[in-house]
């Protein structure tokens, strides 16, 4: 259960709170922890939703896809988009509800961005800010300017496709439950009953993507969440299958810049 730490009773769940209620262009509410064992169920609302992990990792899925948003990310889902959350590792996060109309700049897709310092500034600030009263003069400057910041935040390849294919569905399934599987692009192929060209036709076509990157990207996902319940880099390279660290590490370096140790100790260390 989501617990909220300033602007809301802490008693209340979010999930009953009637966000779209609350008629003003954006509403911060500063959370405290988001139980690892606790699976919102899919729900929508017309305000459009930034989820900002503080620390540990957010994932976030929706009929599309799931994204993952590691500490100093935010993802942004738009309104009325059905959804669903969950914490991984001690996560802790700031929930944002935005009027659509009032920001036409944001993204009309799901999405996970970076934050800036500035951004990450104007959002706490923005928590502290009365729940059910009208902005006014500095208050509502200081949610402009957050806003402007927020469409302008750089966006993190963060994101794992989900097909609509029923025989890439049962693909993307076998590879979730099987991480470590080796097997070739041929041997997936069939087991789902498709030809390895129709195959990697189909998820070109459905998902942007290879089947290789697909797995790559899983990999990152899992890698992320693994490393953030406190498991080594030796740990979650084995379970993810590779033979020795190095390899693994210079894949995860490949996908997001940074070796895995250094990219969530500086996420880490930058918290609010």
């Amino acid at each position: 259960m989501l617990s909220t730490q300033l602007g809301l009773d802490a008693s209340a769940s979010l999930m009953d709170f009637d966000v779209d209620g609350v008629l003003r262009p954006l509403l911060a509410v500063g959370l405290a922890s988001v139980r690892e064992d606790a699976e919102h169920a899919p729900h929508q609302h017309r305000k459009g939703q930034l989820l900002y992990a503080t620390r540990g990792v957010i994932h976030c899925e929706v009929e599309s896809g799931v994204w993952i948003v590691p500490p100093q990310c935010a993802v942004w889902i738009p309104g009325g988009l059905m959804h669903a959350a969950q914490g991984v590792g001690e996560a802790e996060c700031y929930c944002l509800f935005v009027e659509s109309a009032m920001a036409p700049a944001l993204p009309a897709v799901c999405c996970t961005v970076a934050v800036s310092p500035l951004l990450r500034e104007l959002i706490a600030k923005a928590a502290c800010f009365p729940t059910l009263t009208a902005l006014h003069g500095a208050q509502e400057r200081l949610v402009a300017t957050l806003l402007d910041e927020l469409a302008s935040a750089p966006v993190e390849d963060l994101h794992l496709p989900i097909p609509r294919d029923a025989r890439l569905r049962r693909l993307a399934a076998l590879l979730l439950a099987q991480p470590a599987d080796k097997s070739t692009l041929a041997e997936w192929a069939r087991r789902i009953g498709m030809s390895e060209r129709s195959m990697t036709r189909q998820s070109m076509e459905e998902m942007g993507m290879s089947v290789g990157r697909w797995r790559r990207q899983l990999h990152v996902i899992l890698a992320l969440q693994g490393l953030a319940q406190g498991h080594s880099v030796k740990a979650v390279a084995l379970e993810l299958g590779y033979e020795n660290t190095s390899g693994f590490v210079t894949m995860f370096r490949k996908a997001v810049g940074k070796p895995p140790a250094r990219y969530l100790a500086q996420r880490q260390s930058a918290k609010i």
